[in-house]
């Protein structure tokens, strides 16, 4: 078995040193504002934009706030990558994955839409899988006024939005979406009902803990019988072939190591062109560590060769 890369153990002490209680001791208002206070403190100085604003889709149940990240001043049709923050459908935001998404879009030189879509309790499932696939459907619609090539379109993000995206690419595909180039799941959950060797061994100490996963997995669900609904664990769905081309991308000190991989395995399996990068020394979360962690940064730079790989 790997070791602890060093970087990560230093992010875990910074985060133990803060004192702050874990996401599952408070409520979720108060969650909300320590994942941005962590955030702030373990990502880096967020790279200069060109462009960025904020704007609204119109979905089935109302406006969804987003942030469009375009570096430089030509006018030319770009690719485009819908991203979905991670935060277990509970916390995060578009300021907690704003240095990311600007990372993406500066390196990448492709648009970067960040989608703010519903948080539980407050909206439980499927409110967040209805938000990420009404954004999408929007921004493909609106690709001319947004300066994006809607053939050139991709989903991706982290944790439960790394869910989130394989969820809309599952949909687009049986729903006439719009076509999707890749997909980008950074360390997803994609099976609510198992139980794996990975959620058994970092269990406890290393980010993400068994509690907290119930913790989210309570204030988003309505009931446990959503766990088998796919549009929460896409593990689940009836067919995994026709689906775009995927990255996958897991940390070998995370619960969710191994379902991301069984996913990855998956999709390779019913003929789905898949790159898997496993960061062995490395927890749940470690994009959005770059302030200290040197791999999120290799993390980032593997996102937007794939991008560039399948044209987006």
């Amino acid at each position: 078995m790997a070791e602890l890369d060093s970087s990560a153990a230093t992010a875990l002490e910074l985060i133990r040193a803060a004192g702050r209680p874990p996401a599952d001791q408070l409520s979720p208002a108060e969650a909300r504002i320590g994942y941005l206070q962590a955030r702030g403190a373990l990502s880096p100085q967020p790279p200069a934009i060109t462009h960025v604003r904020d704007l609204d889709a119109q979905g089935r149940n109302g406006a969804i706030p987003l942030r469009l990240y375009r570096d430089g001043d030509d006018e030319a049709a770009r690719g485009c990558l819908v991203y979905f923050h991670g935060g277990g459908w509970v916390i995060g935001d578009r300021d907690t994955h704003d240095v990311v998404c600007r990372q993406i879009a500066q390196r990448s030189r492709a648009v970067v839409i960040s989608i703010d879509y519903r948080l539980g309790p407050e909206h439980k499932f499927p409110a967040a899988v209805e938000d990420a696939i009404d954004a999408t459907a929007w921004v493909a619609k609106h690709a001319d006024e947004l300066g994006i090539d809607a053939k050139r379109l991709a989903v991706g993000g982290d944790s439960a939005g790394g869910n989130l995206a394989a969820v809309v690419a599952i949909d687009a595909r049986d729903n006439a979406g719009p076509a999707i180039a890749m997909q980008a799941l950074v360390y997803p959950s994609t099976d609510m009902l198992g139980s794996t060797e990975s959620h058994e061994a970092f269990a406890e100490n290393y980010m993400l803990t068994k509690s907290m996963m119930t913790y989210f997995r309570a204030h988003y669900l309505r009931s446990a019988d959503d766990k088998a609904d796919w549009r929460a664990s896409p593990m689940r769905a009836a067919r995994h072939d026709g689906l775009p081309p995927a990255l996958v991308i897991t940390a070998g000190f995370d619960p969710l190591r191994d379902e991301g991989e069984a996913y990855a395995r998956r999709l390779a399996e019913r003929g789905v062109a898949v790159t898997l990068r496993r960061f062995p020394g490395q927890i749940h979360g470690f994009l959005t560590m770059g302030r200290v962690i040197p791999e999120a940064g290799e993390a980032v730079d593997e996102i937007v060769a794939t991008m560039a790989a399948r044209g987006v």
